[in-house]
C-alpha cells in the first residue's frame, strides 16, 4: 500500500506527496500529459522533440544536467505516445534544487532559433541511428501503421519521417510549449525523504506564481471494430527474418487490462513462459520470440514478435504462433501454472514499490490516466484472476480477423 496525499494548486498543477523516511534521497517527477497522439500526422515527432528542448535551459540555468549533479543527483526523461516525463534523483537535502530546476523550465525555457536548430540535427540523428540505419530500426513504423489506421497510435513517437521535424519553425515550439507545458497539464510527484508543511511551501514558492493555461481536449477519434485481417511485407536485409503479430486489445483502465497482461506473461514472459518452451526451447523454427502489451491510454495493441530461424518461411513460423496461442482458447490454464504467473507478476509489482523514484513515476502515471488510488488496487487485480477469464479474454483476443501479420526480412529467402 503506497500512502499518499494529493491536492492542487489554484492554478491547476496536480501535486502528490508520497513520504519514505526509510531513505536519504527524494524524487521529484514531473509529468505533462503530451506524447505523440496530440500531434497531426502531417507534423509528427513534435513531442519528442520538445522533450529535448525541456533540456536547452533557461536564463537563470543555462544546462539543466549542471545544478542537479553538483546537488549529488541525477535527471532523465521519457516521451511515449500519451506523455512526457520528467524525473530527478537528489539527496533529500537539495529537495528545492530539483523543485526550482522543474518550476523554471515550466515557465522560463530558452526557445530561440539556434536551440531549435540544435535539438532538431539531434533527433534527427537519432531517428536515423535508432530507426534507419539500424537492422529492424523502422519495425514500429511499419507495425503501427498497419494496426492503426483512425488513432495517432499509428506513427511511432519518434515521428514518421525525419522531414518532420527538420520542418518545425521556432514560432511552432512556442505555441507547443505554451499549449502543452502549463500547470494545469501537469502532475508533481514527490517521493522520498522530505518534511510536509517544508516541501508545500517550497511548492507554493515555486509553482505557485505560474499562471495555468487552457484546457486541452486530448479526445481523438477511436479506432473502428477491426473486421478482417491485414498483412504487410516489407523486404529488408536482416540477419534473421522477424515476424510480428498484432491484435487490438482495451485500453489501460479496462476491468480486463490486467488479465490481457497475464496472458501476455503466460506466453511471453521468461524461461518459464510457453513460447519459450514450447517454440523456442523445445521447436526449431525460431530464434527469438516474445509476447508483450502496449498498455496505452487509448486502445491499444496485443503484440507478438519473433526472430525466425534460417530456412523457416514466415507462413510455418504463423501456423506455429496460432497452434500456441489458441491454446488458451479452447484449454483452461492449469491452476498451478496460472498462481505461478500470478504470483510472479505480484512479486514484481512488489519490487517495484520499493524504489521512490519508481513510485514517483507510477504514481504520475495512474494519476494521468485516472486516479492515482489505482496504484494500490493492481494486486487485488491480478490475484482476482481466474482460469475463465483467461479463456474468455484469449476468446475475445484471438480471432483471426484482428490479426495484422508484419513480414519483415528477406522475403523470397526465407
Amino acid at each position: 500500500m503506497i500512502k499518499f496525499e494529493k491536492y492542487k494548486l489554484d492554478n491547476g498543477l496536480t501535486v502528490i506527496l508520497h513520504q519514505d523516511n526509510n531513505t536519504s534521497l527524494v524524487a521529484v517527477n514531473m509529468l505533462y500529459k503530451v506524447g505523440s497522439r496530440n500531434e497531426h500526422q502531417d507534423h509528427t515527432g513534435f513531442a519528442h522533440l520538445f522533450e529535448h528542448l525541456m533540456f536547452t535551459g533557461t536564463n537563470n540555468i543555462p544546462d539543466f544536467d549542471i545544478p542537479i549533479q553538483e546537488a549529488g543527483g541525477e535527471n532523465n526523461a521519457f516521451t511515449n505516445g500519451d506523455i512526457t516525463n520528467f524525473y530527478n534523483l537528489v539527496p533529500a537535502d537539495n529537495l528545492e534544487i530539483a523543485l526550482y530546476v522543474e518550476a523554471d523550465r515550466m515557465i522560463n525555457l530558452n526557445l530561440n532559433e539556434e536551440n531549435v536548430q540544435v535539438q532538431k540535427k539531434v533527433v534527427i540523428e537519432e531517428f536515423y541511428e535508432t530507426c534507419l540505419n539500424q537492422p529492424y530500426g523502422d519495425v514500429w513504423h511499419h507495425l503501427s501503421a498497419l494496426s492503426y489506421k483512425t488513432h495517432h497510435y499509428k506513427w511511432p513517437t519518434i515521428g514518421l519521417v525525419p522531414e518532420h521535424i527538420d520542418q518545425i519553425n521556432l514560432q511552432e515550439t512556442k505555441t507547443f510549449y505554451k499549449t502543452y507545458y502549463r500547470p494545469n497539464n501537469a502532475i508533481l510527484v514527490v517521493s522520498g525523504q522530505f518534511e510536509t508543511a517544508q516541501l508545500k511551501e517550497y511548492i507554493d514558492k515555486h509553482f505557485g506564481p505560474i499562471k495555468g493555461g487552457q484546457e486541452n481536449n486530448t479526445n481523438l477519434e477511436q479506432e473502428l471494430e477491426q473486421k478482417e485481417s491485414r498483412l504487410k511485407e516489407v523486404n529488408a536485409d536482416v540477419p534473421f527474418n522477424c515476424l510480428m503479430m498484432s491484435f487490438p486489445m482495451p485500453h489501460r483502465q479496462h476491468p480486463d487490462f490486467p488479465t490481457y497482461d497475464l496472458i501476455s506473461d503466460l506466453l511471453g514472459n521468461g524461461r518459464s513462459s510457453r513460447f519459450y518452451e514450447r517454440l523456442f526451447k523445445a521447436g526449431k523454427s525460431f530464434n527469438f520470440i516474445d509476447a508483450y502489451i502496449s498498455g496505452t491510454e487509448d486502445a491499444g495493441l496485443f503484440i507478438i514478435d519473433a526472430k525466425l530461424e534460417k530456412g523457416v518461411s514466415f507462413e510455418e513460423a504463423e501456423k506455429t504462433i496460432w497452434e500456441e496461442i489458441l491454446r488458451l482458447v479452447d484449454e483452461q490454464v492449469p491452476s498451478t501454472e496460472l498462481e505461478k504467473i500470478i504470483n510472479k507478476n505480484i512479486a514484481s509489482l512488489v519490487f517495484s514499490e520499493m524504489s521512490v523514484l519508481n513510485k514517483a513515476i507510477n504514481l504520475a502515471y495512474f494519476e494521468s490516466i485516472g486516479n492515482a488510488l489505482e496504484i494500490n488496487e493492481q494486486k487485488e487485480q491480478y490475484e482476482s484472476i481466474t482460469a475463465d477469464d483467461i479463456q474468455r479474454v484469449s476468446k475475445a483476443l484471438f480471432k483471426k480477423e484482428h490479426c495484422n501479420v508484419l513480414r519483415y526480412g528477406k522475403l523470397n529467402d526465407a
